[in-house]
């Protein structure tokens, strides 16, 4: 049988930091075991818990480096700082399994229970699999923060994003390479960081090792990030920074919008938090002077929201003869945690359109939402002022949209063209349609059938560019997409396919003589009857890059719709 404190003491841990998206200061360090390869036997990290866990020793090695890591960590001179800690599911199964070993350690090395998080993966084997969620349920009940590691979008991740109920998922690795080229992992990674969100989840990105990956995971929502570009995992705890300059860097250099709309901070009430922990009799006193609200948020030590307390809960103590006396007595008065409640929170940076959806998807027992920023307490939105932001976002959206497809209308393509004609811009690409013989196609089907071409066109278009492209609708059947840090190729194929799939799918909306001719009999504008070819599209794509002569861009525009018409593939030019 293998000697497991030996191998214990040869082993060894890095730290790699998790940097907030926003700011580029350091959240938490993920502990990564080191020195595998100096144990006989064993070559890869997986070798050693697979040992153990033969051994039956698999949980009582856990609690040994669960300790160590803990130690050295302890040992990081940050305050509010995290430790990401990977645990194997199969410790469930070992029969010497016992819980509150993690708060015994924690106490040991002067370090609050919040400042672990727990890694649970969904790869592994089927037993691996199937303790997932009894791990998460256990953890959670203890108190202690969640995360997913390695999230995979597929049947089983999206089952385990429902109904986990954990605190953090984390991407995995596959998804973020190559992520700002490849529009199809774009497309997932912004859905399943779009329902963590309305959820109340937070999304790491790991394994960043560009800065365009960087940028394109910060579009879309990631909160956290970890990897290369950051900074490699370090044995040495000296090497790791309150904040990453490089990443600063990056943030401020990065000019580009920001597709969100903020929050203007007249609907952000600044309610007063109370600590953790503020004494019983403190909080008498505090409901007793504050009567506006019958609830108080709660702040750890570091301002992180933690939840509220409602009044209700503790009247019953504090309305009693001896209550306030009892509350005063040190002895008799406890921790705050037992009467706190979970409340919605959101980060600021999520934006309105986020805020108001994750409020819509709990708003049965909701009070309002929370506003924090990098985790720290920033205030509160009450139903009034949600109600008005939703009322004034609506207002917003309808003015700027065209009414038929709600797509942006042209004071946004006005807006897009302008931002892109400025010096210095990244390579976009401006791609406009127009509809071949759509006049007389509504003066023979109507306008509810030429609205219904328009609006299969507009899905079309949303369906087949990335979720990042820029689509807007001119006004009748003349549409705008723009396309930044794209490749011509990419751009030319997919908007000629979309061409192709729209004159094959308007083919349905005529009727079965004219699709079997090929083309309808209709009145020309000398009032001529003549065929007309069924329904089609036409495009123009003008590239624009930081050599472009901007002053060309109308006459090169105007050239280029003309030249398109009616032809089946699009025509192009370098502006």
């Amino acid at each position: 049988m293998t000697n497991w404190n030996q191998v214990v003491d040869k082993l060894d841990y890095a730290f790699q930091p998790i940097i907030h998206s926003h700011t580029g200061k350091i959240y938490a360090v993920e502990a990564l075991i080191r020195n595998v390869q100096n144990i006989p036997g064993l070559s890869y990290i997986d070798d050693l818990f697979n040992a153990a866990f033969n051994d039956d020793y698999l949980y009582e090695l856990d609690l040994q480096l669960r300790e160590k890591a803990i130690k050295k960590f302890s040992q990081i001179p940050f305050e509010n700082l995290r430790l990401f800690y990977n645990l194997d599911n199969r410790i469930i199964y070992n029969k010497n399994l016992s819980f509150g070993n993690t708060s015994k350690i924690l106490k040991k090395y002067k370090l609050n229970k919040n400042v672990i998080c727990f890694e649970l993966s969904e790869k592994g084997t089927a037993i691996e699999q199937n303790a997932l969620s009894t791990m998460i349920q256990r953890y959670r009940e203890e108190g202690f923060t969640i995360a997913i590691d390695d999230f995979r979008i597929g049947v089983s991740g999206l089952k385990l994003l429902y109904f986990s109920e954990a605190h953090v998922i984390k991407l995995d690795r596959f998804f973020i390479s190559n992520i700002d080229q490849d529009s199809k992992k774009k497309l997932f990674c912004s859905s399943i960081i779009e329902m963590a969100h309305i959820m109340g989840m937070q999304v790491i990105a790991e394994g960043i090792e560009t800065a365009k990956e960087f940028y394109t995971c910060k579009d879309i929502g990631a909160d956290f990030m970890q990897g290369y570009l950051v900074q490699k995992p370090t044995t040495e705890i000296e090497q790791i920074k309150p904040i990453y300059n490089n990443i600063l860097t990056l943030i401020n250099e990065d000019k580009r919008n920001n597709p969100n709309a903020t929050i203007d901070e007249e609907f952000i009430e600044p309610i007063v938090a109370l600590s953790v922990n503020t004494s019983l009799y403190e909080l008498f006193v505090h409901f007793k002077e504050t009567t506006k609200n019958n609830f108080v948020p709660i702040v750890d030590e570091y301002d992180n929201f933690l939840g509220i307390i409602y009044e209700t809960d503790i009247k019953k103590i504090s309305y009693s003869q001896y209550g306030l006396s009892l509350a005063q007595n040190k002895t008799f008065s406890s921790s705050l945690i037992k009467y706190l409640k979970p409340a919605i929170f959101v980060e600021i940076s999520w934006g309105i359109d986020k805020i108001l959806e994750m409020y819509n998807l709990n708003s049965k027992d909701a009070i309002g939402i929370f506003i924090t920023q990098g985790n720290k307490y920033r205030g509160f939105i009450n139903l009034n002022s949600l109600l008005t932001l939703s009322y004034k976002r609506n207002i917003e959206i309808a003015t700027n949209q065209n009414p038929l497809t709600k797509l942006p209308g042209n004071n946004q393509i006005e807006k897009f063209i302008e931002k892109t004609l400025r010096k210095n811009q990244k390579t976009t690409h401006i791609i406009y349609f127009d509809f071949n013989d759509f006049k007389p196609f509504n003066d023979i089907y109507g306008f509810r059938q030429g609205d219904r071409a328009i609006l299969i066109f507009s899905e079309l278009l949303q369906k087949r560019y990335p979720k990042d492209a820029f689509i807007a609708h001119i006004g009748g059947d003349d549409f705008f997409v723009g396309l930044k840090n794209h490749s011509f190729d990419e751009v030319y194929k997919l908007t000629f396919e979309v061409q192709n799939e729209f004159k094959n799918t308007a083919e349905n909306i005529y009727t079965k003589q004219d699709k079997e001719n090929g083309y309808m009999i209709a009145k020309d504008r000398f009032n001529m009857e003549r065929k007309f070819n069924l329904l089609s599209v036409s495009s123009a794509i003008i590239e624009i890059n930081s050599k472009s002569n901007i002053s060309n861009f109308d006459n090169t525009l105007n050239i280029l719709k003309k030249a398109s018409k009616g032809s089946a593939e699009p025509i192009s030019s370098v502006l």
